[in-house]
């Protein structure tokens, strides 16, 4: 198949997004697909559209044009009125099939998808309105509570709103503020006393005008792909140092990363349950990652659903998937025929 692997972006989360395309582009490769990095931003203008596929680039190659013609990126931002860079609709028009390899704004809140869709372009992952629901944490916390998906207790809150401490929110310290619309753990704080949180909403409030804020969990965080609503097996994230922020996250060996958990086979089933009700109540029917927080009860708190998780190599839900013994080229290409299945 001819296959774009669209990534980059303007978000915070860019850079992972080149990461998970560049993975996933070798991939695909692997399996025998004719398959091109495309930055959905800076796009191509060194070449006509119907000549894409015929370019035979390492993704190397491929990665320093994208790198070159972005260095200036944060100009472009200000001046570009088109978020799609130079010919990314004819090309993906021209594929078989375009693999999302984007994260964060313009790339999970369905508008990419939504643009697809009205001018017929096949993708993996969800759909516009899906995309839209699980971007938005307040939206997506409400529908989670309103299909019993359990939640921390929580709220949200907009620029503007006068609030001095949780308390005013009727929460209880510690608490986790977060931008409503954030991701890779960007912008996101912890408070234990009302200083920090004046802080924390200080700080995050730069990142966007809607938060969202939620008691601690003071336990263990797990995370569960879903692939047409059934369940993979649950990885347990244990930072070293702190907390699975951004840095813990991307860099390698500061956290452990534990495929299949070592829980009871109760517990792998509560949070395996609640992973599958979070993406039925966002109708995340392709494939997504549930991330869930448990409590020294073993109370289970679905903390968000990743409708693009990472796809490299090592990220969570590849993980997940070797596990039970597919592989990441395997994996990159069942993604791709249980989307065309579903987009028929």
């Amino acid at each position: 198949m001819n296959i774009v692997v669209l990534c980059g972006g303007t978000s915070t989360e860019r850079e992972v997004s080149l990461w998970t395309g560049e993975n996933v582009c070798s991939a695909l490769r692997l399996k025998g697909h004719n398959t091109l990095l495309l930055d959905v931003f800076i796009g191509r203008d060194d070449i006509k559209p119907e000549q894409f596929f015929e370019l035979k680039e390492s993704i190397e190659d491929e990665l320093v044009y994208i790198k070159e013609k972005s260095k200036d990126i944060e100009e472009q931002k200000k001046i570009r009125k088109c978020f799609f860079g130079n010919n990314v609709l004819e090309i993906c028009m021209s594929a078989d099939i375009v693999f999302m390899a984007l994260h964060g704004e313009n790339g999970e809140n369905g508008k990419v998808q939504a643009t697809f869709d009205l001018l017929g372009i096949k993708y993996t992952g969800a759909d516009y309105l899906s995309s839209a629901m699980a971007m938005n944490k307040a939206v997506s916390r409400k529908i989670f509570l309103a299909n019993n998906v359990p939640m921390a207790n929580g709220t949200s809150l907009y620029a503007g709103e006068e609030c001095l401490s949780a308390k005013d929110l009727n929460l209880n310290y510690p608490v986790v503020v977060k931008p409503s619309c954030g991701g890779s753990s960007i912008g996101v704080f912890f408070a234990n006393n009302d200083s920090e949180f004046k802080n924390a909403l200080k700080n995050a409030f730069e990142y966007e005008n809607e938060l969202v804020i939620e008691e601690k969990i003071m336990g263990r965080e797990f995370s569960c792909g879903v692939v047409k609503y059934e369940a993979y097996p649950v990885i347990e994230i244990i930072p070293k140092v702190g907390e699975y922020d951004f840095k813990n996250k991307y860099e390698a060996g500061a956290t452990d990363e534990i495929c299949p958990a070592n829980i009871s086979m109760e517990l792998t089933k509560k949070i395996q349950d609640v992973a599958v009700l979070a993406a039925k109540a966002l109708m995340l029917d392709t494939y997504c990652r549930v991330d869930v927080l448990t409590d020294a009860e073993e109370n289970c708190y679905c903390l968000e659903a990743n409708t693009l998780p990472g796809m490299t190599k090592t990220s969570l839900l590849p993980q997940e998937a070797a596990a039970i013994g597919i592989d990441f080229p395997s994996l990159c290409e069942n993604l791709i025929n249980i989307s065309l299945s579903d987009r028929k």
